[in-house]
This record gives structure tokens, C-alpha cells and sequence, in this order.
């Protein structure tokens, strides 16, 4: 047997087209709920003093988290539809994981100074 035809990896065309159809799909949708999640955040921040600067910094940081991680995913997926043999689909794995533990230390670091900022923030005695 030929070692070229046994090793590669291919997605029938039939089930390719519905997982891009199902993809592209899945994009749009996660960018009308992004748009709605802007749109109300924007209605919040419009309402006054009531909403304090902290709170809105955490709430834009974790909406903007979000959307990272969900891009991510999204592009993830996509490098997938389009993977030549098995060995690509490892490789993309593992570089999605090291790409996604990176992030999200990062992001826990962040979050963690932002909360610490606004719980300081808020135990400042008014004036």
C-alpha cells in the first residue's frame, strides 16, 4: 500500500460543506451576540452615576475576554475544516492549547489587578 495514501487525512466534500456551512453560521451568530452584548453594555454605561467606573471596567475586560476566546475557537475550528492529514490536526491542537493556556493566565492576571484596583477603588472613604 502506498504510504502517501494511507497517511493522509481528508474530510469527505459532503460533510466539509456542512461543517463550513455549520462554521460560518456559528460566526455569525457569535457576531449579533457580540453586537448585542455592545449595544447593552453601551445602554448601561448611558444610565449615570449609578454604575460605577470599576464595575464597567471588569464588565468591558470580561466582554472583551469573551470575544478573544471565542474568535479563537472560531479560527480554531476553521484551520481544522481545512487540515491537510492527521499530523496538521495535532499540530494545530497543540499550538491552539499553548495559545489558550497563555491567554487565559493572562487574562486571570489581568482580571485579578482590575479587581483589586476597583475593590480599592470602592474602600477609598468619600469625600
Amino acid at each position: 500500500m502506498n504510504v502517501e495514501v494511507t497517511d493522509r487525512f481528508e474530510i469527505p466534500k459532503e460533510m466539509r460543506s456542512m461543517a463550513e456551512a455549520s462554521f460560518d453560521q456559528a460566526r455569525k451568530t457569535f457576531e449579533n451576540f457580540l453586537a448585542s452584548a455592545q449595544q447593552t453594555a453601551a445602554k448601561i454605561e448611558g444610565q449615570g452615576a449609578s454604575v460605577r467606573a470599576g464595575a464597567r471596567d471588569i464588565g468591558a475586560k470580561a466582554v472583551s475576554y469573551a470575544e478573544k476566546n471565542v474568535q479563537a475557537s472560531l479560527d480554531y475550528a476553521e484551520k481544522l475544516l481545512h487540515a491537510k492529514d492527521l499530523a496538521e490536526v495535532m499540530r494545530l491542537h497543540s499550538e491552539y492549547v499553548q495559545n489558550q493556556m497563555r491567554a487565559l493566565a493572562e487574562q486571570a492576571s489581568e482580571m485579578g489587578q482590575l479587581v483589586s484596583r476597583a475593590a480599592m477603588d470602592a474602600a477609598k472613604p468619600k469625600t
